[in-house]
């Protein structure tokens, strides 16, 4: 075996242990709290198929005699549903699983399409600057005039009418995703682009233009990991706006089919029944959307604060 090997492992252990970022977060009772509810969330989406004690959607597994059965403690409650069921007769408990694995994967997926196409066209702004600089910036320009929610209703209601809603529900997944990704690219180009004009006049790049390396190659190895903890930052908070957007889709009907629930969708599912007695239908998904959102907020605060260059000066 390498020496060389066994002394890399140690250092970087010691690095990572010693960073700001470790000893921040183990300080950091919110960050932790923050980080453990995600975690529960990713697991249990993970596990939705294990866990839950009924697949919703397999039509065979519920029955619309169980509907609206209240959750547990509650009068008229049933064994089989802690938390109740729906309009459907489907499992709550099991609905929610499945319904925050899907938000949670379309929130990242999303999130990384945005990343892929504005981290591309901000590292290209920047670095290349002149004509190429003030074209872009102007598409995003354009591109920030419109909100998200309002070029995904016109490109999604466009795209149920034209292939229907058969053909919508089995790539309704892979639809929102394209849309809130290429919605939300400004956000990231802009945030590039500031990080790699203050790079690329520095001694490092003109080091790696002396020695002759490509500027794909000085653009994607040497100033591209310089943008990481900004990056990072807004990935946080990107990646609860897609779980946000897709939530106020599927409310109002453009989202996730009810056949493919997410938490948006289970929350439009039962606003119609919140007034007449079936409050959980509707308020048990927005709880759970709720916490969510809070715990990636947090964790995104605590990842400002603790990546801000400014807090070491």
């Amino acid at each position: 075996m390498n020496p060389d090997t066994l002394q890399i492992r140690p250092d970087s252990w010691r690095r990572f242990r010693e960073s700001p970022v470790l000893h921040s977060f183990l300080r950091h009772r919110t960050a932790q709290v923050s980080a453990a509810v995600l975690l529960v969330y990713l697991l249990a989406s993970i596990l939705a198929s294990v866990v839950a004690p009924y697949d919703p959607w397999d039509l065979t597994q519920f029955d619309i005699m169980d509907s609206e059965i209240p959750p547990a403690g509650s009068a008229g409650a049933d064994d089989r549903f802690v938390l109740g069921t729906d309009a459907m007769g489907r499992d709550m408990f099991s609905t929610i699983l499945y319904g925050t694995g899907i938000s949670i994967v379309i929130g990242i997926f999303a999130t990384i399409l945005q990343g892929a196409i504005g981290i591309s066209v901000g590292l290209v702004a920047g670095y290349y600057g002149g004509r190429l600089d003030s074209f872009l910036m102007r598409v995003a320009d354009i591109q920030l005039s419109f909100t998200t929610l309002m070029v995904a209703i016109i490109v999604l209601a466009v795209f149920q009418a034209t292939v229907g809603l058969e053909f919508y529900e089995d790539f309704a997944v892979v639809a929102i995703i394209l849309v809130i990704g290429i919605a939300e690219w400004p956000q990231y180009a802009r945030t590039v682009r500031a990080c790699v004009l203050g790079e690329k006049k520095k001694e490092y790049v003109d080091a790696a233009r002396v020695i002759g390396l490509s500027p794909i190659t000085i653009i994607y190895r040497h100033i591209l990991p310089n943008t990481f903890s900004p990056l990072l930052v807004i990935s946080t908070v990107q990646v609860a706006n897609a779980i946000i957007t897709e939530a106020a889709l599927s409310f109002l009907g453009l989202g996730m089919p009810v056949t493919k629930p997410s938490l948006g969708s289970l929350i439009r599912n039962g606003f119609e029944f919140i007034f007449s007695g079936s409050w959980w239908i509707t308020a048990l998904p927005a709880m759970v959307l709720v916490v969510l959102i809070l715990a990636i907020n947090l964790l995104g605060d605590w990842l400002r604060d603790v990546l801000n260059p400014k807090k070491y000066d």
